[in-house]
């Protein structure tokens, strides 16, 4: 039986390879070898598809923006809600949270994607506030930042942090604070 070449199959297994690496090691830690070993892939499918390891790691934070932003779009009427279903996503995909904390430490830089998803997001909270739904008491992009802190701050502790509240509560928190801060009648 022939076996079928399917490339983007591949760039899946590789891009999920990498994040788990990437995730645990960073990129200078990180291994072509073994992120080819986790994606069950050749290593020379690294240099093939993405130019190598620096390449391959601009893909997965390019991938992951893209996931995030398609799928939790948000909703400046319900902010806390946003803020909720952030921080589920954040339970769900914890390598994701910790491949993106190497990103910032070892990049910086804001991605044109990036940018022009929180320009997108700054605006709708903008609006919001001149249609009263959201208060105006601080700028959009303030009140986004602190939504997208308090929305990420459990994965973001230690466990003895983590340990103050119990894990069914943290969502309630996070949920509840950012009601309380976007609140217009407050």
């Amino acid at each position: 039986m022939a076996r079928t070449r399917d490339p983007e199959s591949k760039r899946r297994q590789l891009l999920d390879g990498a994040l788990a690496e990437f995730a645990e090691y960073g990129i200078g830690g990180a291994r072509v070898e073994r992120i080819a070993a986790r994606a069950e892939v050749s290593a020379g499918l690294v240099y093939s598809f993405y130019d190598g390891k620096e390449g391959l790691y601009e893909a997965v934070y390019d991938a992951i923006v893209e996931q995030v932003v398609s799928g939790i779009p948000l909703d400046a009427d319900d902010l806390p809600e946003y803020a909720g279903q952030l921080y589920d996503a954040g339970l769900r995909h914890p390598d994701v949270m910790r491949f993106v904390t190497w990103y910032q430490l070892e990049r910086g830089s804001v991605r044109p994607v990036v940018a022009k998803s929180m320009a997108d997001k700054t605006a709708a909270v903008e609006d919001a506030q001149r249609r009263g739904t959201v208060t105006g008491q601080r700028t959009a992009g303030e009140l986004l930042a602190l939504v997208l802190t308090i929305a990420n701050m459990w994965q973001n502790q230690g466990e003895d942090v983590r340990g103050l509240v119990p894990e069914p509560e943290r969502r309630r928190v996070v949920t509840d604070t950012v009601r309380q801060l976007v609140d217009p009648a407050r």
